[in-house]
């Protein structure tokens, strides 16, 4: 564990020295008529150029009148070649006055950016334009609260079934061990119920609605029209297959043609729930997204192993099945932690250098804040991981000495000490993910 922190402090050092722009949530470039133009006619439609192809999302983009009566003839579409511009054409023949467009788009990353643009026909007042706003701006407090909490309890569930690989690779006593399985069924019941929740709260949180729009027809439509929500439902199929799957592969009688079926089952559907979760997120705004999906996929990946795993030994260390040795356990799960903090700073590094806009962002924005706090729980987290190393190797040494029953139930009190604190730090590290896909990284 100390070359781990002394990786992770590498790692954090070249993240100083090497941020590079990246690309955040969608931006609107430009708009034809512009904000605050005056035109001798009315235009036949309104266009609104994106810095990122969105496809064409039904009701994005809205014109009223100065009464806020709608002029718009719908519906959404891309008027030449350019993917990334979209419009919606207007009644014919409207008469001199102020108009606001409306504009309301979910980016990549799943997150709303909505604004207004305002142009006036003739000599009147010209509306008062609020100009662009942020990804977060607007968006309903409770709602907004609600899509992070479940985004963390998804989070949470998918560290449940990561616990998964310990039953398989690290303590096979747990395949028969009706608390371990219940801990997998958790997680792949609440992934199922967030990603459920997921998609009725996409519609509200898109279009600054409260919680009352959660089961609007026309919002869960939108929803399922862009990628975000078909992202959702491929979700929801693969934890079902996740959940037919785990029973099956972890019954003792199970022929090895079949066993090894299973375990290639659950890894896809593993690696497709993962990629549902890389694919929704800020990664998929990187101008070079094969880089940062893949690296999103390990990271998100390892942290499921380790914290998984730290879940599941830590029930097995506090209610021990009788006669079972958890020495040789431990040091199995020691060895396949110790890749997994590997495989988390060195993609966590990677992920911030591709979606951090500069290296200004750490200090100055509330991303970059979190993403120091998430630095800090995980170096935390390697120095607690490091006791626990510790203890285990006292444990296992200590079975081969004469007379060493006090200094293994010493080692052991520490290392069930020391995982909980793991497991603890864990949820809170989590809880900062949560919040980092739910804040843009360049505010």
């Amino acid at each position: 564990m100390k070359r781990a922190l002394a990786l992770l402090a590498l790692l954090a050092g070249w993240l100083l020295f090497s941020a590079t722009p990246a690309s955040a949530h969608v931006e609107i470039i430009s708009s034809t008529p512009g904000d605050g133009a005056r035109l001798s006619a009315a235009p036949s439609l309104v266009s609104v150029t994106l810095s990122e192809n969105v496809g064409i999302q039904p009701g994005s983009i809205k014109v009223v009148d100065l009464g806020g009566r709608q002029v718009d003839t719908g519906p959404v579409f891309q008027p030449g070649e350019a993917a990334e511009q979209v419009a919606v054409r207007l009644q014919a023949g409207l008469p001199d006055g102020s108009y606001l467009v409306e504009y309301a788009f979910v980016s990549a990353d799943s997150h709303p950016v909505r604004g207004t643009v305002a142009f006036v026909v003739g000599t009147g007042p010209l509306v008062t334009s609020a100009g662009a706003v942020s990804a977060a701006t607007g968006t309903d407090a409770a709602v907004g609260a609600l899509s992070t909490t479940v985004r963390w309890l998804a989070y949470l569930g998918v560290v449940l079934l990561g616990g998964l690989a310990f039953v398989v690779l690290c303590r096979p006593a747990a395949r028969t061990d009706p608390r371990a399985r219940r801990l997998l069924s958790w997680g792949a019941g609440l992934v199922a119920v967030t990603t459920v929740a997921a998609f009725v709260l996409q519609g509200p949180y898109a279009a600054g609605r409260n919680l009352e729009a959660v089961f609007d027809t026309g919002l869960l439509a939108d929803t399922w029209r862009v990628a975000y929500g078909k992202l959702l439902l491929l979700r929801l199929a693969a934890v079902a297959a996740l959940a037919v799957l785990v029973p099956g592969l972890l019954r003792p009688a199970l022929p090895d043609r079949l066993r090894s079926r299973y375990e290639n089952l659950a890894m896809v559907s593993g690696f497709v729930v993962l990629l549902t979760f890389s694919a929704t997120g800020h990664p998929v705004t990187d101008p070079i997204m094969f880089v940062s999906v893949t690296a999103d996929l390990v990271h998100f990946g390892a942290i499921a192993l380790w914290a998984g795993g730290l879940t599941q030994l830590a029930l097995a260390l506090f209610r021990p099945a009788a006669d079972e040795d958890l020495a040789p356990v431990a040091a199995r799960f020691s060895g396949l932690a110790a890749g997994s903090v590997g495989a988390i700073a060195l993609s966590g590094a990677v992920l911030a250098l591709r979606i951090m806009p500069s290296l200004r962002t750490l200090w100055t924005t509330g991303f970059g804040l979190l993403v120091l706090l998430k630095i800090a729980g995980f170096a935390v987290l390697l120095a607690v991981a490091s006791r626990s190393r510790r203890a285990v190797h006292r444990s296992l040494t200590g079975t081969a000495e004469k007379g060493a029953t006090k200094t293994v139930a010493a080692s052991l009190h520490r290392l069930r000490l020391a995982v909980a604190v793991e497991v603890v730090l864990s949820v809170g590290v989590l809880a900062l993910a949560a919040l980092l896909t739910v804040t843009p990284p360049g505010g």
